[in-house]
């Protein structure tokens, strides 16, 4: 829960450090000190930052690279709606927790704990918070997609990591996800399509041309997939696949 509270404290925070959570009044009035204001401010941006929380888990973490992958795995097995779509998701946000853990621990430690005891400043505190996730999307992000998004925009190429823009950082890296989650469902791909080749071929070598296919590759996959202890190799080499 780290992760998400993470994402979400800098927000929160914001009014938290200077005392009480304010009540929320609809009322239209007069405001008496320049605080009232402000605090008006940060709930219109805690709002925004609900809405935009998935978006941000979708570009700062894990989770891209492990929901293509599983979707994929789905495709290669024939299987359209086994896992439900629930449940592949499910899977996919738990594993985004664990393989996240370490960084989202780090930025509360170093960023929003020391803020809201009142140790260092918003911008500090974003700062040092927003570091591990940064680390973790460099990691894992490839250098010819970061530049490409620095010759898009034009910017003089970074001279070291901590000059690299989160706003280019986050295209890159979701480029880069996205390049890496179809190189691993290629692979997950090619020994189910030998498995379909070879069916197919010993079914028109029998002359069966009328029985489909998949009836028969169907089932040899799903006991191939259990015999070789499918979903153990596939969530272990895609933890191990990030940086």
């Amino acid at each position: 829960m780290k992760l998400l509270l993470s994402l979400l404290i800098f927000s929160i925070s914001l009014f938290a450090a200077e005392g009480d959570l304010p009540i929320v009044n609809l009322s239209v009035a007069a405001l008496e000190e320049p605080a009232q204001f402000v605090k008006t401010i940060n709930i219109a941006i805690i709002l925004a930052l609900l809405v935009l929380a998935p978006s941000l888990l979708l570009m700062v973490t894990s989770f891209t690279r492990i929901i293509i992958v599983f979707s994929l795995l789905r495709q290669a097995m024939g299987l359209q709606q086994t896992p439900p779509t629930q449940i592949v998701i499910s899977l996919g946000l738990i594993l985004t927790i664990f393989i996240m853990e370490p960084y989202a621990k780090k930025s509360w430690e170093e960023g929003v704990k020391p803020y809201m005891d009142e140790q260092i400043g918003y911008e500090e505190a974003f700062e040092k918070g927003a570091a591990p996730f940064k680390n973790f999307m460099i990691k894992n992000t490839r250098e010819s997609d970061l530049a490409l998004f620095y010759r898009i925009k034009k910017e003089p190429n970074p001279k070291n990591v901590e000059d690299v823009a989160l706003t280019l950082l986050m295209p890159a890296f979701i480029v880069s996800e996205l390049r890496t989650a179809f190189e691993i469902g290629f692979l997950i791909f090619l020994p189910f399509l030998v498995i379909d080749i070879i069916v197919a071929s010993i079914l028109m070598s029998l002359g069966m041309m009328m029985l489909p296919p998949v009836m028969i590759s169907l089932p040899i996959k799903i006991i191939f997939f259990i015999v070789i202890d499918g979903w153990q190799l596939i969530i272990g080499n895609l933890a191990q696949s990030f940086k």
